[in-house]
């Protein structure tokens, strides 16, 4: 996630500091507004160039000195896949693109985890077939992870190890934390694991488990997680069920906040991500992946209950069944001046939009 002390650094808008909440029992919500954008398809500003094998997931690295020049990362799975990298006109960046990775399945971007006393930027990857954390150094793409890290160790049922999703989330001190996901998983909620990401001593990173969390179903598979750094909560799609939400402070507990997006999806739950309008308002933005179309809803909850995500409305799109998305709510030059939402799609490539197309006359934007 694109966190709030960073952007204050770098002098743009996003996500301020987090907020605490009454405890409130789990719920599935009622549309605030069934409003769809019916027959309507809404089209990508900029087509990426095609990866080799298999897009997947991508995230989005604001570049502060010129947001103009900001980047998407997007993986490409595959037993010899990799991490591509885009400009924002949707061209490859041969010298900074990740070749040779083993089936690498989600990424995301966090900013400022000190390696050797320095802010580094980072992109980790989740490399399915080896089991590892891949950690990449933002905006060169160098690794810093000694070959990657080993999650779910000491985990043996089948595809137990096999990662999935994964978000970062970093906290208002500063610490970063990798929330892991996988392609099969336990019903007794301990599915997603979290990661405290830290320098080793040699300026590479390394990871501690803090904590073992998440229900499941049990219809199908846990892949698509979002982090809302500001707010502090963690959301993820139990495809077939909802979308889950949590605390993302190990401190805070393992309790489930609520369970939406219920209801009105074709099949798969998909992507999450959030677009931040103020400090706690916004939009959570959820997949309805074989219907191409994406689910928005309201980012902050109600006077009687903080963790009710209300449905505003669907937003048909060009991508075709898009499991994968990131968005940003800051103004990436003339082309994306109210941001930037991207979506893979199944022709090997990610579609980039301006938020004032996804937001037609019924979401606001930033100015």
């Amino acid at each position: 996630m694109f966190t709030s002390s960073y952007l204050k650094e770098a002098s743009l808008v996003f996500l301020l500091a987090a907020c605490s909440a009454p405890k409130a029992e789990t719920i599935s919500t009622p549309p605030v507004e069934q409003n769809t954008t019916a027959g309507k398809v809404v089209q990508a500003a900029v087509i990426t160039d095609t990866v080799r094998f298999d897009s997947d997931d991508p995230a989005i690295w604001v570049n502060p000195k010129n947001p103009a020049k900001s980047l998407i990362i997007g993986t490409d799975k595959d037993a010899q896949g990799g991490l591509y990298v885009f400009d924002l006109e949707g061209r490859i960046i041969p010298e900074k693109t990740v070749k040779n990775l083993q089936r690498p399945n989600n990424v995301d971007v966090e900013y400022g985890l000190l390696l050797n006393g320095k802010p580094t930027d980072i992109a980790v990857a989740t490399e399915r077939m080896t089991h590892k954390l891949r950690i990449f150094s933002v905006p060169d793409m160098k690794p810093i992870d000694k070959g990657g890290l080993e999650m779910f160790a000491g985990e043996t049922a089948e595809g137990y190890r096999d990662l999935m999703g994964v978000s970062l989330y970093k906290n208002k001190a500063g610490r970063v934390y990798a929330i892991v996901g996988r392609k099969v998983g336990p019903q007794d909620g301990t599915y997603l694991w979290q990661y405290l990401l830290e320098d080793d001593g040699t300026g590479h990173v390394k990871a501690t488990l803090v904590r073992k969390f998440g229900e499941y179903s049990g219809i199908k598979e846990i892949e698509a997680i979002a982090v809302d750094d500001a707010l502090g909560y963690v959301y993820y799609s139990d495809e077939g069920m909802g979308v889950r939400q949590y605390f993302a402070d190990p401190e805070k507990g393992n309790k489930q906040l609520s369970l939406f997006a219920t209801k009105d999806f074709t099949r798969d739950h998909e992507g999450i991500s959030i677009y931040a309008l103020t400090d706690s308002t916004g939009y959570i933005l959820v997949s309805d992946q074989e219907a191409n179309r994406f689910m928005v809803f309201t980012r902050e909850g109600t006077s009687s209950n903080p963790y009710e995500h209300r449905f505003i409305k669907s937003v048909n799109v060009s991508a075709i069944n898009s499991d994968g998305s990131e968005t940003v709510a800051v103004p990436l030059g003339k082309k994306f001046k109210h941001g930037l939402f991207v979506a893979m799609s199944t022709d090997k490539t990610f579609h980039l939009y301006r938020w004032e197309d996804i937001a037609g006359e019924n979401l606001k934007m930033i100015q």
